[in-house]
């Protein structure tokens, strides 16, 4: 690369914010679970829309290719370079202001680099709830969770990212603005444009700032860690919950034993909430806008639940730590995993009634191919998303192991296909499953997205081998 397009870079957002020593740049370059690292020319930290249009339109005269990164917690390499070094990362960090908060409208505006946790803080000051929730919320960015359409916890009664986001600021491939920051609820006036960013890592604009839907803060919560006997069980525990448990169903996580065990094993200040070992368990959330009665319908609702044996034993936290502590067992599922060895992970999901069929055959199928692995599958049963991860077999070699990831996920993907599920239902397609998109798409609609980013990005400046 031409020190020249460096050079224009650093006067358009400062010499110090232009990062070229090689020690400084590798926590750009290398995602948490170290899958993937890059190499590039330089991280870029624009501090405003105006720059970041500046950084975008030199780029594009002097063909320079930038890969938008937030707080680089994505597990599917999209926020990563290629290993060949040409692109200039662009780091959305220091877009970092909340510029307005509308508790009368129920909406916030929020730049890229606002952290999720800091969006929520931000909500919760002006008497409302931002309920997008991510293990990694204290690190990941409201830019990348709308690049990645991200999901988590609290899909089941308020939606994904989409859902929650009513307009957005975005920087095109020529360097344009694109002013969308509308906050209507009603707006039919032609393409909703907003959707076309939403969910496409970075590869037809760069999102700069985003409009999000607020709601109001729950009186109160009632939280629970129930045994099931089975995936069966807790679907039909789902099902009753959704209109008899006291309140809106907020959350619905399912967890094996095996998972609970890693976490026992692996992260401090945890212990089992109940007396004896289950198969499988589910934690479940209850929010309301009064808090008079929620923890007595609920105990209603679980009591009637063992007496149906939905449920085999319960434990209703008592406090915010016990919440918490509940809370701790779901959120380092995903984490403790390294300490077992490799692990195969999918990010799946399939039609609800389907879930219990497709967890027996996964589960079936891969531990047939690998005898001894260990599959925990987990996650958010309320919408059908299930992390399908499987551990190495004990003292089995890694390498050897993780050799073995596209022929799992092969034979997993199969599975999800008959089913008419989705082999990304969260963490989007990255450089991860790039290659698996032609195998899994209509034809018709892989050509129209080919389209659309050949027109909003006709020179291939944004995320190049992300997504397409």
């Amino acid at each position: 690369m031409s020190s020249s397009i460096l050079d224009g870079m650093a006067g358009i957002v400062g010499a110090k914010n232009v990062i070229v020593d090689p020690d400084a740049m590798v926590p750009y370059l290398r995602e948490w679970r170290d899958l993937f690292r890059g190499k590039a020319q330089a991280i870029v930290r624009p501090g405003s829309t105006a720059e970041v249009a500046a950084l975008v339109k030199l780029a594009a005269e002097t063909g320079t290719t930038l890969v938008p990164q937030g707080g680089n917690t994505g597990l599917v390499g999209g926020q990563i370079p290629v290993a060949d070094g040409r692109e200039i990362i662009l780091s959305l960090q220091r877009l970092d202001k909340v510029r307005a908060v509308d508790v009368e409208g129920d909406t916030m505006i929020v730049e890229a680099g606002v952290t999720l946790q800091r969006a929520q803080d931000a909500a919760e000051a002006a008497g409302r709830l931002f309920p997008l929730s991510l293990a990694s919320e204290g690190s990941c960015t409201i830019g990348g969770n709308l690049s990645t359409n991200a999901g988590g916890t609290a899909v089941l009664a308020y939606g994904n990212a989409r859902e929650l986001c009513m307009g957005l600021e975005v920087v095109l491939a020529d360097g344009r603005i694109w002013n969308g920051l509308k906050q209507l609820r009603k707006d039919n006036t032609g393409y909703d444009l907003k959707n076309l960013f939403i969910g496409a890592e970075g590869t037809l604009g760069i999102i700069t700032a985003a409009v999000l839907k607020l709601f109001p803060l729950p009186a109160a919560r009632a939280t629970a860690f129930l045994a099931v006997p089975g995936p069966e069980e807790a679907l039909a525990l789902l099902n009753a919950a959704k209109a008899g448990a006291g309140g809106t169903l907020t959350t619905f996580e399912l967890m094996p034993r095996i998972g609970l065990d890693f976490v026992l094993r692996h992260a401090s200040g945890t212990r089992d909430p109940l007396s004896e070992p289950s198969p499988w368990y589910v934690l479940m959330e209850v929010s309301a806008q009064s808090a008079a009665g929620l923890d007595e319908a609920v105990e209603t609702f679980l009591g009637e639940a063992l007496e149906n044996g939905l449920v085999t034993d319960a434990a209703l936290a008592s406090s915010l730590n016990q919440r918490a502590d509940f809370w701790k067992l779901r959120e380092m599922l995903s984490e403790v995993q390294t300490y077992e060895g490799g692990s195969i992970k999918h990010d799946v999901s399939v039609p609800l009634h389907a879930t219990p069929e497709f967890l027996a055959r996964a589960i079936a199928t891969v531990e047939q191919m690998v005898p001894g692995c260990r599959p925990i599958p987990f996650g958010h049963l309320g919408d059908g998303n299930i992390h399908f991860n499987v551990s190495q077999p004990v003292g089995s070699d890694k390498a050897a192991f993780l050799a073995r990831w596209e022929e799992m996920n092969h034979a997993v993907h199969a599975i999800v296909s008959e089913m008419h599920g989705s082999i990304s239902a969260e963490h989007g397609i990255g450089r991860l499953k790039r290659y698996l998109l032609p195998g899994v798409k209509d034809p018709v609609e892989l050509d129209l997205m080919r389209t659309l980013k050949a027109t909003l990005d006709p020179k291939g400046i944004l995320n190049p081998g992300a997504v397409l």
